[in-house]
């Protein structure tokens, strides 16, 4: 069987949780659909943002001394299920961007390829990671499409 994606740990610097909870809550919530819980771990009150309400896969944002720096272009991929799907994402974020200077946003120009077409751009708010979201088009049945099934 196949691995799945779990979860991720991000590290925020002390107190930055802290200044940050609401607007990270309100954020990923509005643009992306993550749930948010408050969970109580390592002494601290960390913050999961969750993709679905069992909690299958979750971000675990928490704070530390040796917190996470991605001065790069580091990131995680949330692939969609359509081009338009990843306009109105980036629609949704640059409206975040309009009233709120913190989002940034790195768009790109369609990478065409050989099989597949992939249309994406880069977002970060709040966070030490930039989230990749994209849709990738393949240009023919030879290459197969495969979904995750929950049973």
């Amino acid at each position: 069987m196949p691995l799945r994606f779990n979860h991720m740990e991000l590290s925020l610097p002390p107190g930055e949780l802290t200044r940050w909870r609401n607007d990270i809550a309100a954020f990923y919530g509005e643009v992306f659909g993550f749930t948010t819980l408050d969970f109580p771990l390592f002494g601290q009150n960390c913050l999961v943002l969750q993709t679905y309400p069992e909690a299958s896969q979750f971000l675990l944002i928490v704070e530390h001394e040796r917190s996470l720096s991605c001065p790069g272009f580091d990131h995680l991929g949330f692939l969609l299920d359509s081009r338009e799907a990843v306009d109105e994402k980036l629609a949704a974020c640059r409206a975040w961007q309009a009233r709120d200077a913190r989002v940034e946003i790195k768009e790109y120009d369609d990478l065409v390829l050989e099989q597949t077409t992939t249309r994406a751009f880069y977002v970060r708010f709040g966070l030490p990671l930039w989230f990749d979201v994209q849709h990738i088009a393949c240009k023919s049945d030879t290459h197969a499409t495969r979904r995750w099934v929950f049973r």
